[in-house]
């Protein structure tokens, strides 16, 4: 099936982020994977391939893949280049600011690099950039910083979890950075701890987990203009039963304007999640 006849709400809401922790999976194998998915039901819930900017030239096969560069903006011509001459199907860029002391001028310096890759023909202008910002309550640093990525017509990038328990935001770091990219009109993507539909307690960690059917609600209630208050309340809703039926009379497909995709190292996962609410109906 492909994207255009998957439901709008969830075509191409996850990237393939197989090669990430915890996931870990060796790059080989994740491109496998992804290949031999194609042409399949599933393949409609699935967006680009991440890889990193080291791996980009060893893909060797013609999927769609999500760059993430890693180091800063300097690293963004070079890895468009060898994207181009590995004749990669480039379907995004992803990068961190991390000079905490200048985040306006690390925004500054990535939309200077994205404008010379554009410049030099080695990123197409419908190619999506993303700009992750530093995680905890958005400074005036950090709103500048997205001020030059909107103004830019880039687009934001929100970690949601990870490795450690430091990494997973809380609701209302979340709702304040959904609240900031919407401000600005800009859309976004999440990345890490979002493999399940509804907020949880991973059992092994320990650590609590956005959903990402909850970041979907709350996008939605944002965007029309709910209370910061009532936005948290639904990223924190645990209840899959109400989640479910508030996702299923929600304009999600609405909301995926802002919330474009989340990044997880499982896909099977967040589908087994939306069959099991009954907001996808696998094939017989």
């Amino acid at each position: 099936m492909s994207t255009t006849s998957f439901p709008a709400a969830f075509s191409a809401l996850v990237d393939d982020a197989a090669v990430f922790p915890p996931g870990d999976a060796p790059l080989d194998q994740a491109v496998a994977s992804y290949a031999a998915r194609l042409g399949s039901w599933e393949a409609g819930l699935v967006g680009p391939l991440v890889c990193r900017d080291t791996d980009v030239g060893s893909v060797g096969e013609p999927v769609p893949v999500s760059v993430v560069v890693s180091t800063g903006a300097g690293g963004i011509g070079a890895a468009c280049r060898l994207a181009a001459r590995r004749d990669a199907r480039l379907a995004g860029i992803e990068t961190a600011l991390r000079d905490l002391d200048d985040l306006p001028g690390n925004a500054r310096r990535v939309v200077a690099a994205v404008d010379a890759a554009r410049a030099e023909g080695h990123l197409d202008d419908d190619v999506p950039v993303f700009v992750e910002l530093p995680q905890g309550e958005p400074t005036y640093g950090w709103q500048a910083a997205a001020d030059e990525v909107a103004a830019a017509e880039l687009r934001l990038k929100f970690r949601t979890g990870g490795v450690e328990a430091h990494l997973f935001p809380t609701a209302g770091e979340l709702a304040g950075w959904v609240d900031a990219a919407l401000d600005r009109e800009t859309p976004f993507k999440c990345t890490a701890g979002l493999h399940h539909a509804v907020r949880h307690r991973d059992d092994a960690t320990g650590f609590e987990h956005h959903g990402f059917l909850n970041v979907l609600l709350a996008t939605r209630q944002a965007f029309d203009g709910a209370p910061l208050d009532k936005v948290v309340a639904t990223l924190e809703q645990r209840d899959a039963s109400a989640v479910a039926e508030a996702a299923a009379t929600a304009d999600l497909a609405g909301a995926r304007r802002w919330f474009t995709s989340f990044g997880s190292c499982s896909v099977d996962e967040p589908l087994e999640d939306l069959v099991a609410l009954g907001l996808l109906e696998a094939p017989a």
